[in-house]
């Protein structure tokens, strides 16, 4: 089968499409034929070594398809069923034995494209907003990258839960998006200062949470948009990993939280990762969700569209498709 795969760590010259064997599906695993595959930050930091992963490795962690043929035990999945899954490494391939614990059934009337471009950030942003700070009618929110694949969910999830939603985007191109998708304000972070904003629009209170996936560049000011006892939710990097902070700063800036979460803590059990996929699905055929497929690549432009995501200069899903 053709796949994508790194033999060492770098950057996007890193990847190699090539052949590799196709693979037998283990106990408890079932061998599914991709039809499409969902490009996120984390397999950059696979690709980059700052997430370490044994190699020789195939990237991907996202995929959508039908299954082909199932390993012993398995009962809840059978040849001919449509697949979905984001928490199983190895995507970037033609095939790929995912185990049954991972995967979830596409309903009717959702593509396999939608099912690869909503499983990883649509429950990320899911488990974010219902879980990790579970947002409510009254509560104010700052999220960096609104206009990105996983910002866009967030917004549209906060705005379901009654939020007001304060934005920041990179140009006003990004910022309609933003609005678009629901965003009660929008900072254009390269014009304005997002503190300084975000202090103006919440009358010098702060907000309540800030959901942060750009790392580096915000962290550190993020935190000071916070009011007293907020929480600080950093959840990626892709401006680099936050900086280090003494858990005094925290005190000092109002008692506040601070959480590092992962996708795959907030799936921990078969419960949550179908109340989550479950509510992804339904919003979607309900058009409560709408989903922006920015681009999508055949497989063997797995580079290009790395390339492409760590440019920050798209503005929703990347696919990739066999």
């Amino acid at each position: 089968m053709k796949a994508v795969y790194i033999q060492k760590t770098g950057g996007p010259e890193a990847l190699i499409y090539g052949d590799q064997p196709k693979p037998e599906p283990p106990a408890g695993h079932a061998l599914v034929k991709l039809a499409a595959t969902g490009v996120n930050f984390i397999d950059t930091y696979h690709r980059s070594g700052l997430y370490k992963l044994p190699l020789p490795a195939i990237l991907g962690s996202e995929g959508a398809g039908t299954v082909e043929s199932i390993g012993e035990g398995v009962t809840s999945v059978k040849p001919g069923d449509r697949v979905a899954w984001g928490t199983a490494r190895g995507a970037y391939a033609e095939y790929q034995a995912v185990p049954e614990s991972a995967l979830v059934p596409i309903p009717d009337g959702v593509s396999f494209r939608e099912a690869a471009a909503v499983m990883l950030q649509g429950m990320t942003a899911h488990y974010l907003t219902h879980s990790t700070f579970p947002l409510k009618s009254g509560d104010t929110m700052l999220v960096h990258a609104a206009a990105g694949g996983t910002g866009r969910l967030i917004v549209q999830m906060a705005k379901m839960l009654g939020a007001r939603v304060i934005a920041t985007a990179g140009t006003p191109e990004k910022g309609k998006i933003a609005r678009e998708a629901g965003a009660d304000d929008v900072i254009l972070y390269r014009d304005q200062d997002f503190l300084e904003e975000t202090k103006r629009l919440t009358g010098g209170r702060g907000v309540d949470v800030v959901y942060d996936s750009v790392g580096a560049t915000t962290f550190l000011k993020g935190l000071d948009c916070l009011r007293p006892r907020g929480m600080m939710v950093q959840f990626g990097n892709a401006s680099g990993p936050a900086p280090a902070i003494e858990p005094l700063a925290l005190s000092q800036r109002g008692s506040l939280f601070l959480t590092r979460p992962t996708l795959a803590h907030y799936v921990a059990t078969r419960q949550e990762l179908e109340w989550r996929a479950a509510d992804l699905f339904r919003w979607l055929s309900e058009k409560k969700l709408v989903l922006k497929i920015d681009r999508v690549y055949p497989l063997r432009e797995a580079a290009r569209a790395q390339q492409d995501l760590e440019s920050r200069n798209t503005s929703g899903k990347l696919v990739l498709e066999p």
